[in-house]
């Protein structure tokens, strides 16, 4: 089994009723779990240690699936400087170090050491300067040899200050080669595929959560990093005309309901499994059931996800989160009040099938 977090075991940091419930249930009775969410912003270890006091249940990270955590595995670039935004402070800077990356830069970095790249800054400044560290090499515009170069850039978390990560991004995908400073000659050019446009050695644009809404404290769904990414396409069609001029941000989306996402997700419930049973014999795991509260995310990607190990996929999706009623966009197995419904459900279809 699969559980969503957000809206299926908290709403923000409150524990939902019977969540305890379900995972003391599942424990107990030694059906393998695992927990994917789209949230993120602070290291595994970090979230599983709050989550098991949360929930008062023993977790630990073999079972624990954040949108980043495929990004630890992109060893290439782990010497390689990279530009990460999002999250609370540096604590997105840390998860990447955490992950082996030796060199990582945040919007807040920059903006400190260059207050005049963003021009409101003063409304920030004091917030960015109790976490900024020194920037690898400056920025240098007529010494571009010696400027800042940004290798790749990671969307690990929500953005706070949309719009300076906004104006950054920006400056680094209209850049000679992810060089702060520059302006690439090909942006525009027609002759050129996407109008030259991301074509001159330019940072990997990387996001790593689709969620247009999630289920905050609030009653209604708040903004997420999906909105953040619609915002930010929008931006790059104002400059480089769009999809009407033939120009389409290059990118890359993981997280919920990205196959790439629930591909690794299973991998972790096989290796958590076996690691449950070892010493025994056991059959092959043939059914896997996502749990989640979103239809856009947790039901759309376990409708879609084909797995390449052979196990048959169904999605349950729950009435404590995003979901408010009504017809969904992407229609469930079923549909029921909480997890712990969730999970005597799946038991019950388990011995069917």
């Amino acid at each position: 089994m699969q559980c969503s977090i957000d809206g299926v075991l908290l709403r923000s940091s409150d524990p939902l009723p019977r969540a305890h419930k379900a995972l003391s249930f599942l424990q107990t009775e030694r059906i393998p779990f695992i927990l994917l969410t789209n949230g993120g912003g602070k290291h595994e270890s970090d979230r599983v240690e709050e989550l098991s006091q949360k929930l008062d249940i023993e977790l630990d990270t073999s079972m624990f699936v954040q949108s980043h955590t495929p990004f630890a595995d992109m060893r290439e670039l782990h010497d390689k400087t990279v530009l990460v935004v999002g999250g609370d402070h540096d604590k997105c800077q840390l998860v990447a170090q955490k992950y082996g990356f030796k060199a990582v830069v945040t919007p807040g970095d920059i903006v400190n050491a260059y207050p005049d790249i963003w021009p409101f800054t003063k409304i920030f400044a004091e917030y960015y300067q109790r976490f900024a560290k020194p920037l690898p090499a400056p920025i240098e515009a007529d010494h571009p040899d010696k400027s800042l170069k940004i290798d790749a850039i990671f969307v690990y978390s929500d953005p706070r200050d949309w719009g300076l990560d906004t104006t950054i991004i920006a400056d680094l995908l209209l850049s000679r080669e992810g060089i702060m400073g520059t302006l690439s000659s090909k942006n525009g050019d027609k002759t050129l595929p996407n109008n030259g446009y991301q074509q001159d050695g330019q940072p990997k644009l990387y996001f790593s959560n689709p969620d247009l809404w999630w289920a905050a404290k609030y009653h209604l769904p708040r903004l997420g990093q999906g909105g953040f990414r619609e915002a930010f396409e929008g931006v790059w069609a104002a400059i480089t005309g769009g999809q009407n001029a033939g120009v389409k941000l290059q990118k890359k989306v993981i997280g919920k309901p990205y196959h790439e996402t629930y591909e690794f997700a299973e991998k972790r419930l096989r290796a958590h499994r076996n690691d449950l049973y070892t010493g025994e014999s056991i059959e092959p795991l043939r059914k896997v059931y996502m749990v989640g509260d979103n239809p856009e995310s947790d039901i759309a990607g376990g409708n879609n996800y084909k797995s390449t190990f052979g196990s048959k996929w169904s999605s349950i999706l729950l009435r404590t989160g995003v979901y408010s009623g009504g017809e969904p966009a992407h229609k469930p197995t079923v549909i029921v009040d909480d997890v712990y419904d969730a999970v005597q459900w799946a038991i019950e279809d388990a011995k069917k099938n």
